[in-house]
C-alpha cells in the first residue's frame, strides 16, 4: 500500500543529516489549518531522529495534542531505516493507515518517496483453501454450503452448531472471497458471526503455511506478508508484535527500528503473547478437525481427544480466578482435583490430554502416509490438524515444566464467564525482552502516560535508554479541574456507595448531563446506573445496552447524554467537544488483591510489592481514565475522583504525578460553580 496520488512535493530533504525541526514544520503546513506551533511534537521528532542515528532506545510521554505519530513518522521515514509501528488500538492503526502515512506521503513526495503496508494477525483474512473446502465448485443450483458444521475452537465453549441461520453470511463471505484484492474481515460491509467467520479463516496454530498448502500462491495472508516485506514502514498491532517476539521474529520482515506507540499497554500484551492458553474448546477444535482425516483403526483418537475435553472442563470448573499448578498455590500442582480428574486432579487431566494428542498425532501422520493419492483439499486439512495438534501438544508441555519464572491461572473471561481458560504467563518480561528484543533493533515506546517504572518492568538497558517528557499543548490549568471528593467515605466502608451515588447525581446534574462515569467494577456500574436512573433527567447509557461503537456514538451524539462504563472505557475512548464535560471515578483503580498473575509479582517483590506492582498500574490507568476528559483544545470540563484516599494516603503524591496538569481542588462547590458556568455556555 502506498499513500494516494499527491501534488509535487514543496518539502526539501537534503543529503545527510536533516534538519528535522524546519522538515517537519513545512509538513505540518499541509495539516487542516495550515498546523499549530506544537514545540513538543518537534523535540519529540528531534529525540526521535538522535534515537535512531545513535542506535538508542528512546521512552517518550507526549501528553495528547502533541501530534505524536507525525513526530515519530517523519524522522522513521527520513532516516531511510525500515520501520514497524505497533499499536494497541485499532483506532490508531487505521489512522496511521488511511490518514497519518498517506498524508506524510503527499508531503514529502519525491523528495522522499516511501511505501507502507499493513499485516493483522492471520485469522483476519479469509483462508482461500478454507473457502474451496466448504464452497467447492459446487454443481449447478447445489448449494455450496449444507451439511457444514461450524466451529470455532478459540471460542472456548466447544460448540459445534449447525449452519441454520448462518448459511447465508458463509454464502455471502464465499461470494465476497471471490472479489476481495485484499481478504480482509475489516473491509466487509456486514458483521459476520464469529463461527461463520472462523469456518472460512485459519489462525497462526493451524496454517501450515504458503508452500504446504495448495491454496498458498493466492493466500491473502501471504500476500500482506509479502508487501510489508518490500514497505519501509508497517503498521500492525502490539498483539501481533508481541506474537512476532514470542516467535523469535519469524512473523514480520526483519526491520532495524520499532515503534511502539500505546506503550502503557506494551507489558500486559507482552505477558499474553509470551505464555499459552489451554481450553477444552482447543482440545474439541483439534478433535473436530481430525474426524475423517484418520484411518478406520484409529478412528477413537478424535473421540478421545473430545473426551479429554470434558475432562479438562471438569477439572477447571472448581478453580476459576485460582492459580494452580504449583505448591504456592496452597495446595500440589494437582490442586482442584473433583470430577473428572485422571491420575491426580488437574495434572493428570493435562498429562491425559498430552498423551492423547499424541496418539491422535500418530494417528494423521499413519493416514497421510497411506493416502498417497488423496484429494489436495483432504491433504490441506490433515496439514493444518497435525499443525493445530502440535501446537497443542507443545503448549501441555510448556505447562508440564513450569517453573518458578512462569504462573498458571485458571480465569473465565467474556460475558458469562462460562468458558474456563487455563493460562500460563511469565512472571515477568522484562528478562525476556531483554534477550529477544531490545538488543536487536532500535525502539522508540511512547504513550500520553507512561507507566512508572517501565524500564525496569519492560527490561530496557538504563544505560542504552533515553527518557523525555514534551507535555501537552492543551491550557490544562485553564480548562479543566482535577476534584477530589476528599469528603466522602474510605470506599472500603460499607456506606461508600451511598455516597458516591449522591456525589454523582450533584455533579451530574450541575454538568447537565455530559458524564462519563468510570467504574472499576460491574457492580459498581450498575448499582450506580439503577439508582441514577431513576433520579436523573438525563439519558443514562450503560455499558452492555448496546456494542461499544454504538455505545459511543449515542453519547457523543446525544446532548445530555450519560455514560457508564468499567475497565475497558478507561483507555481510549476519544469524545471530544459539548458531549462530555464530566470524567467521574468512582474509586482509586488498584488491582484487585487476588488476582493470580499480580499475586506472582507481589510474591517475588516481597515488601516492594505494593511500590513496584500495585502502585505503578493504579496510576497508570488513573492518569487514562483522566485523560479521556480533554481530547481537543478547546475542551473544558472536571476529573472528578470519588475517592478520598486521593486526599489523604501517603502514596497520593505517586499517583497525581502521573495525571494532567490541571488545577486541583477539594471544594465541592467551586467544582460545581465551574460546571454550571461550563453548561451555561453551551
Amino acid at each position: 500500500m502506498t499513500g494516494p496520488p499527491h501534488p509535487r512535493a514543496t518539502v526539501g530533504v537534503v543529503a545527510g543529516p536533516p534538519d528535522v525541526t524546519q522538515t517537519l514544520a513545512q509538513v505540518a503546513h499541509g495539516l487542516p489549518g495550515g498546523g499549530e506551533d506544537r514545540p513538543g511534537q518537534a523535540a519529540m521528532a528531534q529525540a526521535v531522529w538522535r534515537a535512531i542515528d545513535e542506535g538508542r532506545h528512546l521512552v517518550v510521554q507526549a501528553g495528547t495534542g502533541t501530534g505524536k505519530s507525525l513526530a515519530y513518522l517523519l524522522p522513521a521515514v527520513l532516516s531511510g531505516r525500515r520501520v514497524v509501528v505497533a499499536t494497541a488500538t485499532k483506532a490508531l492503526q487505521d489512522q496511521l493507515a488511511t490518514k497519518d502515512l498517506p498524508f506524510l506521503a503527499a508531503q514529502l513526495g519525491d523528495a522522499r518517496p516511501f511505501t507502507f503496508s499493513v499485516v493483522k494477525g492471520r485469522s483476519n483474512y479469509v483462508c482461500r483453501q478454507r473457502v474451496l473446502e466448504v464452497g467447492g465448485v459446487p454443481e449447478p443450483g447445489e448449494d455450496p454450503v449444507v451439511g457444514i458444521q461450524l466451529f470455532d475452537a478459540d471460542a472456548g465453549d466447544g460448540e459445534s452448531v449447525d449452519v441454520g441461520r448462518l448459511g447465508g453470511q458463509l454464502r455471502r463471505l464465499i461470494a465476497w472471497a471471490a472479489t476481495s484484492s485484499t481478504g480482509d474481515q475489516a473491509e466487509l460491509d456486514f458483521e459476520p458471526h464469529r463461527r461463520a467467520w472462523a469456518a472460512l479463516s485459519v489462525s497462526a496454530r493451524e496454517c501450515p503455511g504458503a508452500y504446504r498448502c495448495p491454496s498458498g500462491g493466492v493466500c491473502f495472508a501471504e500476500q500482506a506478508r509479502e508487501r510489508a516485506a518490500a514497505a519501509d514502514v508497517v503498521v500492525v498491532n502490539t498483539h501481533l508484535y508481541a506474537t512476532h517476539v514470542a516467535s523469535d521474529g519469524a512473523v514480520l520482515p526483519e526491520h532495524d527500528v520499532v515503534v511502539l506507540d500505546e506503550a502503557h499497554a506494551v507489558e500486559d500484551v507482552m505477558t499474553a503473547a509470551l505464555g499459552v492458553e489451554i481450553t477444552a474448546g482447543r482440545l474439541r477444535g483439534v478433535a473436530q478437525a481430525s474426524r475423517g482425516l484418520v484411518d478406520e483403526a484409529d478412528a477413537r483418537a478424535p473421540d478421545d481427544v473430545a473426551d479429554a475435553a470434558d475432562r479438562l472442563e471438569e477439572a477447571l470448573g472448581p478453580l476459576s480466578g485460582r492459580r494452580v499448578l504449583t505448591a504456592g498455590a496452597g495446595g500440589s500442582r494437582g490442586a482442584g482435583g473433583g470430577p473428572g480428574e485422571a491420575g491426580g486432579g488437574l495434572d493428570g487431566v493435562l498429562e491425559l490430554a498430552r498423551g492423547r494428542l499424541v496418539a491422535l498425532t500418530g494417528a494423521l501422520r499413519r493416514a497421510d502416509s497411506a493416502s498417497d493419492d488423496a484429494a489436495a483439499d483432504d491433504r490441506a486439512r490433515r496439514g493444518r490438524a497435525l499443525l493445530a495438534v502440535g501446537n497443542l501438544e507443545d503448549d501441555l508441555a510448556t505447562v508440564a515444566t513450569l517453573g518458578e519464572d512462569r504462573v498458571a491461572w485458571v480465569e473465565a473471561p467474556g460475558a458469562g464467564g462460562r468458558a474456563l481458560v487455563l493460562r500460563v504467563a511469565p512472571v515477568a518480561v522484562g528478562p525476556l525482552l531483554a534477550q529477544r528484543l531490545w538488543p536487536t533493533l532500535t525502539a522508540v515506546l511512547t504513550s500520553a502516560t507512561v507507566p512508572p517504572q517501565v524500564e525496569d518492568s519492560l527490561g530496557l538497558p538504563p544505560s542504552g535508554t533515553d527518557h523525555l517528557d514534551v507535555g501537552s499543548p492543551f491550557p490544562y490549568r485553564t480548562c479543566a479541574l482535577l476534584y477530589c471528593a476528599a469528603h466522602l467515605p474510605d470506599p472500603r466502608q460499607p456506606d461508600a456507595a451511598r455516597a458516591v451515588h449522591d456525589e454523582l447525581h450533584q455533579l451530574i446534574t450541575a454538568a447537565g448531563g455530559r458524564t462519563l462515569a468510570l467504574f472499576t467494577s460491574w457492580r459498581s456500574m450498575h448499582a450506580a446506573a439503577d439508582v441514577l436512573r431513576r433520579s436523573l433527567p438525563f439519558r443514562v447509557l450503560a455499558q452492555g445496552d448496546l456494542p461499544k461503537a454504538k455505545l459511543l456514538d449515542a453519547f457523543a451524539t446525544e446532548d445530555s447524554a450519560c455514560l457508564f462504563a468499567t475497565m475497558s472505557f478507561w483507555q481510549g475512548v476519544d469524545v471530544p467537544g459539548p458531549s462530555l464535560s464530566l470524567v467521574a471515578l468512582d474509586r482509586l483503580p488498584f488491582p484487585r488483591p487476588d488476582d493470580p498473575l499480580l499475586q506472582a509479582r507481589r510474591d517475588r517483590a516481597g515488601e516492594a510489592a505494593f511500590r513496584t506492582v500495585d502502585l505503578p498500574r493504579a496510576a497508570t490507568l488513573l492518569a487514562q481514565g483522566a485523560g479521556r476528559l480533554v481530547r481537543s483544545s478547546t475542551d473544558t470540563g472536571v476529573v472528578a475522583v470519588l475517592d478520598s484516599r486521593l486526599a489523604r494516603a501517603g502514596y497520593r503524591r505517586a499517583l497525581l504525578a502521573t495525571m494532567p496538569p490541571m488545577r486541583r481542588t477539594t471544594d465541592r462547590e467551586e467544582v460545581l460553580a465551574f460546571l454550571r458556568a461550563i453548561a451555561a455556555e453551551r
